[in-house]
């Protein structure tokens, strides 16, 4: 779907209208409307106009290998759907490869295109564990996410300091689900 950035400008000064700010008349919210919808458009939405898929696939290189990659720290903001305010912190990939590889900064824009859309976290980590099972093949993938919700710092239960913690895990069974979780550091 096209982006209109004038609707979407329009839209954000009329919400600041009704919440009984005047876009026109206060110097600290003239162009707001334009900023934001720039912000959504260039940044916080990007997401959507990669094909993640294809973003694995071009960086694929197939070579025999069976050793445990794991990339962590990869920084993560996403925007929460229901609030439409930010969450931000850390994702682990980590996989127990087969035959094809990936180059490791590839993992960490599979995360970002993932991460920059209207989402919630556990969908991050599922979409981007789905992708390196369709695209590489490896034994098992998992994709941890530890995140600190502006909505929950915020609004509401005003959580400071609370992290959220998804694992994603694909693949793994039996005794490989013990390592899968210890690469992905879950308990630290």
């Amino acid at each position: 779907m096209p982006i209109d950035r004038k609707a979407a400008a329009n839209a954000i000064d009329a919400f600041l209208r009704a919440i009984g700010r005047d876009p026109s008349t206060e110097p600290d919210l003239v162009g707001t409307g334009a900023r934001v919808a720039d912000a959504f458009a260039d940044e916080l939405c990007s997401g959507y106009s990669v094909d993640t898929r294809a973003l694995l696939a071009q960086s694929a290189i197939v070579g025999a290998t069976d050793g445990v990659v794991i990339v962590r720290d990869v920084p993560v903001t996403t925007m929460c759907p229901h609030h439409l305010l930010p969450a931000s912190g850390t994702a682990t990939i980590a996989m127990q490869t087969r035959e094809r590889l990936v180059g490791l900064g590839t993992l960490a824009s599979l995360v970002e295109a993932h991460a920059r859309r209207l989402t919630l976290q556990e969908r991050i980590g599922e979409g981007v564990v789905a992708d390196v099972i369709a695209v590489l093949e490896p034994e098992w993938v998992g994709c941890r996410l530890v995140l600190v919700h502006g909505c929950m710092v915020a609004r509401g239960e005003r959580a400071i300091g609370t992290r959220v913690e998804t694992i994603a895990l694909r693949g793994a069974t039996g005794d490989a689900v013990a390592r899968a979780y210890a690469a992905l550091g879950v308990g630290q």
